[in-house]
């Protein structure tokens, strides 16, 4: 099984910037979305010629603002928007399909907001995702994915030291939120554990300052994997050399 997510910074100008050809090319059974900045009905327009996927959409109640969505080859056993707080469900950020073998979770996770304006919304927010993931964990291992707002450890940033703390995304609030999903409920960064050593891998460029041509990036995408699932996956990549958002898909490869 393949599973594919891009952050694409809108899908209808992913759309005419060849989002088809892309999952066409990286053929995954399952193809997680964020930041669709569309409603419902605008999605499944937009992807109305994708034959071939089930599509299954979360928007938000603010018009061309964050939203997620799955397309998947085989139809999943359920499927569930959102984690059932009031205080969070407005944004359609969480997108969860039940499979035979595991829980996925599409997830587009706040940013913390120039100058950090967002940041103990966003801490909030973390604790409750965490928690959401736990009741999930009870039935089914997990497979988390999407866009996570923060870079996990200095190797996965181009220059921490400059950012730490001062910018969205690299705060030590955001990495304990991390840190704490991944020891709390036995994650595995998918990518990190197969490519220890690999340190100049982004999925995030500023579109400011010619920043994705000098490689001056941010590890924010995340496939994070139930260490029960994990003898099950086979590979782990950065598709960094795919364009059309500011972000570039990731992919899961499992034997199940």
């Amino acid at each position: 099984m393949k599973i594919v997510s891009w952050n694409v910074n809108g899908i209808r100008a992913s759309v005419k910037k060849g989002f088809a050809d892309v999952v066409l090319q990286l053929d995954a059974d399952i193809f997680c979305v964020q930041e669709t900045k569309a409603q419902d009905d605008q999605v499944r327009e937009a992807l109305r010629d994708l034959g071939g996927h089930k599509l299954y959409s979360n928007s938000a109640e603010r018009k061309g603002y964050s939203g997620t969505a799955i397309l998947s080859k085989q139809e999943p056993l359920s499927f569930s928007l959102d984690m059932g707080r009031p205080e969070h469900d407005a944004e359609g950020r969480v997108l969860h399909t039940e499979h035979e073998a595991f829980h996925l979770v599409n997830v587009y996770v706040p940013n913390s907001g120039n100058g950090l304006k967002r940041l103990d919304y966003r801490q909030k927010w973390d604790g409750d995702f965490k928690n959401y993931l736990k009741e999930l964990k009870q039935t089914k291992p997990l497979i988390v994915t999407g866009d996570f707002n923060v870079a996990h450890t200095e190797n996965d940033l181009a220059n921490p030291k400059s950012n730490y703390n001062k910018t969205s995304g690299f705060t030590q609030v955001e990495i304990d939120g991390l840190d704490a999903m991944l020891k709390d409920l036995d994650l595995v960064d998918s990518f990190r554990a197969l490519h220890p050593e690999t340190f100049d891998k982004y999925t995030f460029w500023s579109m400011r300052g010619g920043a994705r041509s000098r490689n001056v990036g941010w590890r924010i995408d995340y496939f994070l994997v139930s260490a029960s699932l994990w003898p099950k996956v086979t590979a782990a990549g950065i598709h960094d050399h795919i364009m059309g958002s500011d972000h570039c898909p990731i992919s899961l490869e499992l034997k199940l």
